[in-house]
């Protein structure tokens, strides 16, 4: 039935406005061999076979969501450097609106470049500017989205700590959204959680709850109530929905807590599951399904997207039938 009530939703209502802000990289790929070990250091020699570059970050947010159905809107700063207009490029073959991403130029845009070969990740180079944007740009971002805000469905924030999610910036939004009655969720980093105080939903994966919690370790549901409870205290935020990897994911209320179980399937590259997982959770949300409707049908589509190297995205289509084939 939640599968024929997806499909029947996708098909007949207007199409969400969902806007996504955070942080933009570059996924750089190379594929190739290695039978051999280099002369000069106890290395393998791979020897290049070919080459993919797609987007990550929030803008692979954004491309979880287009693949989905959504109209979306992408919201971040690049540098001013051909790297950054590699992204603009990649999202504009894919009708994503860029143009809230503005350039920054005390940074770089951050490329992470992955060396694969047998399926297996030799080595990932990072090239990467992480300090806050500047007050200045701060304003002048927030001022350029603020009319986004007011016509999108749901607001996403999607956090990898890379500098544009200030605190001032994060609880800026976050209150012109609860302004608006707009909701946000939110895909956290670092610590401190108070920046998103106000959020209706926050995703932590496990490991990311428990360092914000300042907790040792979660292994069990308790556990996850304790953390969850720490978190709640900071932000005030309506739901908590923990990825749990091979546990699967927990919904979590101040009152209450459910884990949904994971769909087995086999894993090759977790790289982008969780954006494909907040992705899928807006985009139900935004239809008006409930939040554990919304988490069982993100579960599914995580699990298409593991079977791939490198972030993927699925469609409702691939999700409808991956109910089917399970039941």
């Amino acid at each position: 039935m939640l599968a024929e009530n997806l499909l029947n939703a996708h098909q007949t209502q207007p199409q969400p406005n969902i806007l996504v802000i955070g942080d933009l990289m570059l996924d750089h790929y190379i594929f190739g061999t290695a039978t051999r070990l280099s002369p000069e250091a106890p290395v393998p020699i791979v020897n290049v076979k070919k080459e993919n570059k797609i987007v990550g970050g929030a803008a692979n947010v954004a491309s979880n969501l287009i693949d989905l159905g959504a109209k979306v809107y992408l919201a971040g700063i690049t540098g001013n450097d051909a790297f950054g207009e590699e992204i603009k490029s990649i999202l504009q073959t894919k009708n994503i609106d860029t143009h809230l991403i503005l350039k920054d130029d005390s940074r770089t845009t951050t490329v992470k470049t992955r060396v694969i070969a047998a399926n297996h990740q030799i080595v990932r180079i990072d090239q990467e500017d992480i300090h806050d944007i500047s007050v200045a740009l701060e304003d002048v971002f927030f001022q350029a989205l603020y009319p986004c805000i007011t016509s999108s469905d749901i607001v996403i924030l999607s956090d990898y700590n890379k500098g544009l999610l200030t605190k001032s910036l994060s609880l800026r939004i976050i209150d012109s959204c609860n302004q608006l009655q707009k909701k946000v969720i939110v895909d956290p980093k670092g610590l401190d959680y108070s920046k998103y105080e106000g959020a209706f939903i926050i995703k932590p994966n496990r490991k990311e709850l428990a360092e914000a919690a300042k907790t040792e370790k979660i292994a069990t549901e308790q556990d996850l109530v304790n953390a969850a409870a720490v978190i709640f205290s900071h932000t005030k935020a309506t739901w908590l929905i923990v990825t749990l990897s091979e546990g699967g994911i927990a919904i979590i209320t101040p009152e209450n807590c459910k884990v949904i179980p994971v769909v087995a399937t086999e894993v090759y590259d977790v790289t982008g599951a969780g954006d494909t997982v907040i992705a899928t959770i807006s985009y139900c949300v935004a239809l008006g399904f409930s939040i554990e409707e919304a988490c069982i049908l993100s579960n599914y589509a995580a699990s298409i997207v593991i079977k791939h190297i490198g972030s993927a995205t699925t469609t409702v289509e691939e999700i409808v039938g991956a109910i089917h084939q399970k039941n």
